[in-house]
């Protein structure tokens, strides 16, 4: 089939792709190698899709439809198919095949179109943290899952380095920085987290009503996990008067769902606000930078 790669994706990856990157232009080939050795009937390609994959819907030889997924390496999809393999379905979408060669996760279909964020913003928050809770298990013995610490040592030097060409933001990264060090000092609890969660990584489903998907995980404490959470739909948050006061309502109330600390919880929206607003700055994306830093100020 003819296609070529959703906009959405190309200018995403465009954003952080390593000098002399050819995945993008590899990218029709392999995808259609990569569904014929499964011997999949390509449907159509998901659009807008994803910021760091390529959605294919798909149907499997017997006719059940089916996802076939094309993330480039810097994404770790070998880190999401683990992940997805020890979930098991349970609480996310369901991976269809064992380890393969090429890279690709072949996936249960859900329904691409309708997603927590669908539903009034309350009953989105309640139903998007009851699939966070089934995802927080211990980790696999042995793992080989990047940590919270590493992750967020990698993203603390990003920030160092803005924060050193944009004064402006200093005295924030400053505080996220703290923040970050202060919470790493005693982690409360290991589990195996989604590591990028937000409303519209929750699908509904067949199997369960609501499925999360497009892991990027990691290995932490649960406050990592929510903190993306509580932010959601930070655009609706800064227009309002009383957006300050509504997110302190919803870390209350997110925390005391999920018998999670208020204060940890705090500590890590503060840091990951700061962070991707950090880098919506040095990718040249000021109005991403403005909203994510505005909300960032509150906590």
């Amino acid at each position: 089939m003819a296609w070529e790669a959703p906009p959405r994706l190309v200018r995403a990856l465009g954003e952080t792709a390593p000098a002399g990157d050819d995945w993008l232009a590899r990218l029709p080939a392999a995808a259609e190698e990569a569904a014929a050795r499964r011997g999949l009937t390509v449907e159509r390609v998901r659009v807008p899709g994803g910021r760091s994959s390529l959605v294919l819907l798909v149907r499997r030889p017997d006719g059940t439809p089916a996802v076939l997924k094309l993330a480039p390496p810097r994404a770790r999809p070998e880190s999401e198919r683990a992940a997805l393999a020890h979930w098991a379905g349970l609480g996310a979408v369901q991976l269809l095949e064992d380890g393969a060669q090429d890279g690709a996760l072949l996936l249960e279909r859900l329904h691409p179109d309708v997603s927590v964020r669908s539903l009034p913003e309350a009953k989105a928050l309640l139903e998007a943290a009851g699939t966070l809770r089934r995802l927080w298990v211990e980790p696999p013995a042995g793992h080989a899952f990047e940590t919270v610490a590493e992750r967020t040592g990698r993203q603390a030097a990003a920030m160092q380095t803005t924060a050193g060409a944009e004064p402006e933001v200093a005295p924030l990264v400053e505080s996220a920085l703290a923040a970050r060090e202060e919470l790493l000092a005693a982690p409360p609890e290991e589990r195996l987290l989604h590591g990028t969660f937000r409303q519209s990584k929750v699908l509904s489903g067949e199997r369960m009503p609501w499925l999360a998907v497009g892991p990027d995980p990691v290995v932490g404490e649960s406050a990592f996990d929510l903190a993306r959470l509580v932010r959601d739909r930070v655009e609706d948050l800064i227009a309002q008067p009383a957006g300050a006061a509504t997110t302190r309502r919803r870390i209350k109330r997110l925390a005391e769902s999920l018998e999670v600390d208020q204060d940890r919880l705090r500590g890590w929206t503060l840091f990951r606000a700061v962070e991707s607003g950090v880098r919506a700055l040095r990718v040249g994306r000021p109005t991403d930078a403005e909203l994510l830093l505005e909300f960032a100020g509150w906590l």
